[in-house]
């Protein structure tokens, strides 16, 4: 039971500091295989991000460093074709294509766009997670990860975010020790600021760290998470709750 004592998941603690093991880019328009994925990744020693369709996909890669991409073929809006083609025109982060459409034409297609494997669904996880240790060896020292687009930091009402570190600084300039999924909602809110993040979205992605997440458990992550931004009694105009529907982060987040 947590400290609140309405605890029904017992949250690690991890710590916030620059994390070693590579970061996956999943983007994957199937919530259900998307939190597969992302536990699976984890398991195995990554840092997996996740991105539901092409916008989503580049507002993660604006704000961090990504040392490979798995990439969906069938998506909404643009598909893993276009995208793939787009994210070449400027990086030369690995990519691994995941698609259905196991056909050699699409095979063909998607490796000389630039992907650097295409694996069908569906896909054994150990061959999936093989081909990417595989991809990851060539691409030793970072070399060719993608390098941010953007501005590492986040600023909101004084506090200082930096995903890259994962640290956050008080307004006061103190550091604020956050919890692996404290910090992942964190970024969640920061990255879609002044906008509804609904139930839905913040569990699955809780369910990749915790498979018993349920939406009591969000609720006490966020009650945590307010806790620690309670220094400068800011912490319920950050985050309001939208009744039946999910959370707002309400002020606008610079990066710089």
């Amino acid at each position: 039971m947590d400290s609140s004592g309405h605890g029904t998941i017992a949250l690690p603690r991890e710590m916030a500091t620059a994390p070693l093991a590579p970061t996956i880019l999943i983007v994957e328009d199937d919530p259900a295989l998307r939190t597969l994925l992302m536990r699976l990744l984890r398991e195995e020693g990554f840092q997996p991000l996740s991105a539901g369709h092409g916008a989503e996909m580049a507002r993660v890669l604006e704000t961090n460093t990504v040392d490979l991409i798995l990439l969906d073929v069938m998506l909404p809006g643009s598909n893993g074709f276009d995208l793939c083609r787009s994210i070449r025109r400027e990086s030369d982060v690995p990519i691994v294509m995941l698609s259905a459409r196991d056909d050699e034409t699409d095979r063909l297609i998607g490796l000389e766009l630039g992907a650097d494997d295409y694996i069908g669904k569906p896909f054994s996880k150990k061959e999936l997670i093989a081909r990417i240790r595989a991809i990851l060896r060539r691409t030793q020292n970072g070399q060719q990860a993608s390098q941010p687009r953007g501005h590492q930091q986040m600023t909101f009402a004084g506090w200082s975010l930096d995903p890259g570190r994962r640290e956050l600084l008080s307004p006061d300039g103190a550091f604020v020790d956050l919890s692996g999924a404290e910090f992942d909602l964190l970024l969640a809110f920061v990255s879609s600021p002044q906008r509804v993040i609904g139930r839905e979205r913040l569990l699955e992605m809780s369910r990749a760290r915790f498979s018993d997440a349920s939406d009591r458990s969000i609720d006490v992550l966020v009650s945590r998470l307010r806790r620690k931004l309670a220094v400068t009694n800011q912490a319920e105009s950050l985050l309001r709750t939208v009744r039946g529907v999910g959370y707002i982060f309400t002020v606008a987040v610079e990066r710089r």
